[in-house]
């Protein structure tokens, strides 16, 4: 890994390291936008700012009719164009998260159970990694439904000061392995093996999920101590933001590790929300653009 992520370069990270504890916010302020299909100056530059110093941004809006163009303008303002079209998706490459989604309900997102730990993605191939997504919310659930977050770059810190060879188990190739999905006799999706840290264009990426089942993680005592601390972190990392997406908030991200607590909904009141995937980095040039006006 170049730069601060090389394991060998302890001048390297301690300077990224430093700068990037020295910049984080006190608080991650929720950032009201008056109209997100066409963002002010202003407001673009402080979703941008927020997304360089923390890989993600909170806002809230008006906005709370059924109308996915809201993320889809939130992400191409950010520089985000390429959507990732998964299976799961609706046609125009927007997933609507909502309970019973027809077959999609069998899938863990859209029923009404907590979800672990997870960054977006983490069984796609290389080729189709995610870098960034967004949330917007159109109906939260009755009870519950909360959200979890975490700059995937703050636990990587927390778990290289813990030790160095944690980071250095959880970025060996096979580190962890996605089984193949099949459907019936039929492979749906061949299986996926790749490191948990990886640099990717310069950035830290990490695919990570903490589910129990339907993965193989690399068997040996580098790896397991890797994972306990990791768990560890997570348990109980100070950076960790707990949110409840409420009608037209949302969130615009660097696929940073996040989770979700179980919900109660009712027949006639679902929960609601559009997930949309990119190929695409939030880009850091948005907010030196729009700093300059």
């Amino acid at each position: 890994m170049p730069g601060p992520f090389d394991l060998d370069d302890e001048r390297a990270y301690r300077a990224w390291r430093d700068g990037k504890l020295s910049r984080l916010p006190a608080a991650l302020d929720v950032i009201e936008l008056r109209n997100p299909k066409s963002l002010k100056d202003s407001e673009l530059a402080a979703l941008a700012e927020s997304c360089a110093r923390t890989n993600m941004a909170v806002y809230k809006s008006s906005s709370t009719n059924e109308d996915k163009s809201i993320p889809r303008l939130i992400g191409r303002q950010l520089g985000l164009e390429h959507l990732d079209g998964n299976y799961l998706a609706d046609d125009d490459g927007i997933s609507s998260i909502t309970p019973g989604a027809g077959t999609r309900g069998e899938f863990i997102p859209y029923t009404d159970r907590a979800i672990g730990w997870h960054t977006d993605g983490y069984y796609n191939p290389r080729s189709r990694r995610i870098r960034a997504m967004t949330l917007h919310c159109v109906r939260a659930a009755l009870e519950g439904g909360e959200s979890a977050l975490l700059d995937q770059e703050l636990a990587y810190i927390q778990l290289r000061d813990e030790a160095p060879a944690h980071v250095r188990a959880l970025s060996a190739p096979d580190a962890l392995t996605i089984p193949p999905r099949l459907e019936g006799e039929t492979v749906a999706r061949p299986a996926e093996t790749g490191p948990v840290f990886s640099v990717d264009e310069g950035a830290l990426h990490m695919r990570y999920t903490a589910r129990g089942v339907n993965i193989a993680w690399k068997d040996d005592a580098a790896t397991r101590a890797a994972r306990d601390a990791l768990d560890r972190i997570l348990a109980g990392s100070p950076y960790v933001l707990q949110l409840r997406l409420e009608p037209g908030m949302g969130v615009v991200c660097n696929n940073v590790l996040h989770a979700r607590s179980a919900f109660r909904d009712a027949p006639e009141h679902r929960r609601l929300l559009y997930r949309a995937r990119y190929y695409d980095r939030i880009a850091q040039q948005v907010a030196l653009k729009t700093a300059a006006h």
